[in-house]
């Protein structure tokens, strides 16, 4: 039966003729869409239009992914939310040992998305440096955070009477308080707030490093317990002011330990009393006889506790004091001491300061 169809060959020859046009009209659709695909991620990941200045941004502790993007994206930082969920999810691929890091984060001008989340994935917050002079006690190290706005003196002393023992089980049994062990030295900290928590373990850490392994239980003088090791290097901090007495003032003070002789020395009262003596307003005698577990010229042996934060030089001396006949010392107030092996010299070593003194004050 006759039909209007065209014969098939012409109707093979007609698709011949309109195929190549669709598989280019394809390939040009495929172009454009990878092009606008990649067009549009070479902005997403650009310097956002808040990229000419220098802006902080804080990420407290447990902020998610998409909400530090939404941060970013507020400060104009970055331009698009969801490149940044992207880029995370690769350098979560590609970078498994990593994680976005809370902290103060401070970027530079023109930063590009990915620079600002390798910045944040590898932790590179702002620091300020605080530096903890050897000699300072847990309320002077207090009272220096609070200056600096971290947090209140009472919360960073309430945090060092915790003992922390799980994490530093070297540190003894039976402590009180940190008092001793925190050490002294320059801490890089982050500026988002610091908790009295973390700069206390950053101390510990450091102490752990540098002064734990010059204390040997086998060698140390008198076998002083690692308590005891720390609490006579703090009383040699604060006796000692020249670098070339700390061994030979470690050496009296183990003597007279040995002869069991009260120590007698100022700065356990001035600890226990809450004082600081000066040339001009030395102890008094009623200060000196004051009863409080510090006074060293009332209780015999070592204090209850150290009673500041001592330096390597002091714990090196305490170690390895210099071994002397001396038992005796009286400062003279230019830093130096005058030692004596005998009561008597010293006395009259102390009178004849004191005559200095009253001469000069006159």
């Amino acid at each position: 039966m006759p039909t209007n169809a065209p014969p098939k060959a012409q109707q093979l020859q007609q698709s011949r003729g309109t195929f190549p046009w669709f598989k280019l009209s394809l390939g040009l659709v495929v172009a454009i869409a990878f092009w606008q695909s990649w067009a549009w991620w070479r902005w997403a990941i650009s310097p956002g239009e808040n990229a000419t200045q220098t802006v902080q941004l804080v990420i407290p502790e447990g902020t998610g992914t998409a909400q530090i993007g939404a941060d970013l994206a507020a400060l104009g930082l970055i331009r698009s939310p969801k490149a940044w969920r992207i880029w995370v999810k690769w350098l979560r691929l590609t970078e498994r040992d990593g994680s976005l890091k809370a902290g103060t984060y401070q970027f530079s001008p023109n930063q590009d998305l990915p620079a600002i989340a390798q910045q944040i994935w590898s932790g590179e917050t702002v620091k300020t440096s605080i530096t903890i002079p050897e000699g300072w006690s847990i309320r002077q190290m207090a009272e220096r955070f609070e200056a600096l706005g971290f947090f209140p003196a009472a919360d960073f002393i309430k945090a060092t009477q915790t003992i922390p023992r799980e994490q530093f089980p070297w540190l003894p049994e039976g402590l009180t308080s940190l008092e001793g062990f925190l050490f002294p030295d320059t801490y890089f900290l982050d500026t988002a707030q610091p908790t009295p928590a973390a700069i206390i373990e950053q101390m510990l850490r450091q102490f752990e490093t540098v002064a734990l392994p010059l204390y040997d239980a086998e060698t140390v003088p008198l076998e002083l317990s690692l308590a005891e090791w720390v609490t006579l290097a703090s009383i040699v901090e604060k006796e000692a002011v020249i670098p070339e007495e700390r061994p030979l003032i470690a050496g009296v003070f183990i003597n007279r330990l040995g002869e069991g002789m009260r120590l007698e020395t100022d700065p356990t009262v001035e600890y226990g009393l809450g004082i600081r003596q000066t040339k001009e307003q030395p102890l008094t005698l009623e200060q000196v006889r004051t009863p409080n577990p510090y006074n060293t010229y009332l209780n015999e042996g070592l204090p209850p506790g150290a009673i500041a934060s001592p330096g390597l030089a002091s714990f090196r001396a305490t170690s390895n004091p210099e071994a002397t006949d001396f038992l005796f010392f009286v400062a003279n107030y230019d830093g130096t001491h005058v030692f004596s092996k005998t009561l008597a010299e010293h006395e009259a070593a102390t009178q004849r300061i004191r005559a200095t003194v009253e001469s000069e004050t006159e």
